[in-house]
């Protein structure tokens, strides 16, 4: 199954990418062993658009037109489900399993996702109860794809 990352927002040379492009190369070496491809990595720039209602219908055309035809959609938003990483694993491997070949997850920007696009999505989670700027939700959710792949395959980097 190809996993793609979708996000509002651009990281900027520096720690913050460099830390996200080590977990996706991780992600990227490992993941075939268990059937899983990082497919590609989109940024779109926010849009200016004057209200925020607006900006979250311009980005969330960006991400449909993105987004490969029978794709899982996994959005990032702060009213989504909290799981921990086994069930974040096992949500990836049973949609793998059940011969989804795409999967794309998306970070929205800061005004959050539009509702259409939440309502459309297959499964909406959270990374807690916090706010995070986007740039370390790109690091958490890489480490995520990461350490799905090790619980996936039986390696001991997931300890609990």
């Amino acid at each position: 199954m190809r996993i793609s990352l979708f996000a509002v927002g651009r990281l900027k040379a520096g720690p913050e990418k460099d830390l996200a492009s080590r977990y996706l190369d991780r992600f990227a070496k490992a993941g075939p062993a268990v059937g899983l491809e990082l497919s590609k990595l989109i940024e779109v720039q926010e849009s200016r658009a004057a209200n925020p209602e607006t900006r979250k219908r311009e980005e969330a055309v960006a991400l449909e037109k993105a987004l490969p035809e029978g794709a899982v959609l996994v959005l990032l938003d702060e009213r989504g489900k909290a799981l921990d990483s086994e069930a974040f694993a096992g949500l990836i491997g049973r949609y793998r399993d059940n011969g989804k070949r795409d999967l794309m997850l998306a970070i929205g920007g800061a005004d959050g996702l539009d509702r259409e696009l939440r309502s459309r999505a297959d499964v909406v989670l959270n990374l807690g109860s916090m706010t995070w700027p986007h740039q370390l939700v790109r690091i958490l959710i890489a480490e995520q794809l990461y350490r799905a792949v090790t619980i996936l395959s039986g390696h001991p980097y997931h300890r609990v």
